[in-house]
């Protein structure tokens, strides 16, 4: 990684101190780089007074974005204490997504780290929260803070998906691992790798492609192989056995499940661009910031931490 390279934490609109900078600071500290806060303002209130009253309005705009400086200021001088090279920046913007992808274009940055927002699920049919965003469309690997128990992480843990035998998907899974790999090491954590086989969605697709479905036996067969793919692709990575967890189940449950009982600080996971239905309904990944018990990583193919 090079230390040209910087963090980027999206901070809340309200002067709060959440999750996500106390995740942010351990981070920086652990990967030995600057860190970048941004706050994107908007008040509609404002913003329409604004129409009538454009001087006063905007007095008052300048106003309330001098006191968040102020007070983002006063947390990058906390954090330099503790040595975390930190600046900081407010930007009133209605829609920050575009904004973000400035910061992308203008600053090398090696994650993007921000407080997860848990959305309604109907609210999530008709708009598209800036997680959301953040997840399909994001060039940089996303780590949304759902809690920081632990603002250092001390569990990291891999998922990898269907293992087939395309090269895209094995170089994908590769990729995840060693992001997960490289931030357990840099924060001293321990690291699992776990692989869900999903059985009854492939018996559910076998059937519903208007074939005749496939004997029990060849499940056990695929189940068989996915197992040994699995278990080279751990190898190819050094993980060891112990850590190497191949679960037969859905994926949602049984990550959330292990997670809880591993007491995991941050899942390490790929997510793709949808479009159409896949994109309505959400990724793995877009479920789990939904119901994860903690934080996760998110990184699309050829993404490194």
């Amino acid at each position: 990684m090079s230390q040209s390279q910087r963090l980027l934490l999206i901070a809340p609109s309200a002067m709060t101190r959440t999750p996500a900078f106390d995740r942010a600071a351990a981070l920086a500290r652990a990967m030995r780089l600057p860190l970048h806060i941004v706050a994107f303002d908007y008040l509609q209130a404002l913003a329409v007074a604004g129409l009538f009253a454009p001087e006063q309005i905007a007095q008052a705009r300048d106003g309330y974005l001098e006191r968040h400086r102020h007070w983002l200021e006063a947390q990058a001088e906390a954090m330099a204490q503790h040595g975390i090279e930190a600046t900081c920046d407010v930007v009133w913007v209605q829609h920050p997504f575009e904004e973000i992808l400035h910061f992308i274009n203008e600053l090398p940055l090696a994650l993007i780290i921000k407080d997860a927002e848990h959305e309604p699920a109907l609210k999530r049919v008709f708009f598209t929260p800036l997680d959301w965003q953040l997840l399909r469309d994001c060039p940089v690997p996303v780590h949304l803070v759902t809690h920081a128990l632990n603002p250092r992480p001390r569990n990291v843990l891999a998922i990898v998906d269907v293992l087939r035998s395309e090269e895209q998907d094995m170089i994908f899974n590769d990729q995840i691992i060693d992001a997960a790999v490289k931030l357990a090491e840099q924060c001293a954590a321990g690291l699992e790798l776990v692989h869900v086989y999903d059985w009854a969605a492939v018996y559910a697709q076998d059937m519903g492609g208007g074939v005749l479905p496939m004997t029990m036996g060849v499940y056990e067969m695929l189940g068989e192989a996915q197992y040994e793919a699995f278990s080279a692709l751990a190898e190819r990575h050094g993980v060891p056995a112990p850590n190497r967890h191949f679960i037969e189940g859905t994926p949602l449950s049984c990550i959330c499940d292990f997670a809880v009982a591993h007491r995991t600080d941050v899942i390490v996971m790929g997510t793709v661009q949808h479009r159409g239905l896949s994109k309505l309904l959400g990724s793995t990944a877009e479920q789990l910031l939904h119901r994860a018990p903690c934080s996760i990583l998110a990184i699309k193919p050829e993404q490194r931490l």
